[in-house]
């Protein structure tokens, strides 16, 4: 899985996330913002990536967008 901030992106701060597919994952609330093709399982373990990382997705996401 990879994980991506884009930096001319928009607010909530969220991750893309791209395998076998996509998903937009929010930083702070860690809720599904949309799905594509990502399985459910990738979704569940990349919010387990994101929740254990959270402070530096965020610190990310603010180092772009403020």
């Amino acid at each position: 899985m990879r994980f991506v901030i884009y930096t001319a992106d928009h607010e909530p701060p969220h991750v893309h996330v791209i395998a076998d597919g996509e998903a937009r994952i929010d930083i702070v609330s860690l809720k599904v913002m949309t799905q594509g093709g990502l399985s459910d399982r990738d979704v569940c373990r990349a919010v387990d990536v994101i929740r254990a990382n959270h402070d530096l997705f965020l610190d990310a996401w603010r180092k772009y967008h403020g």
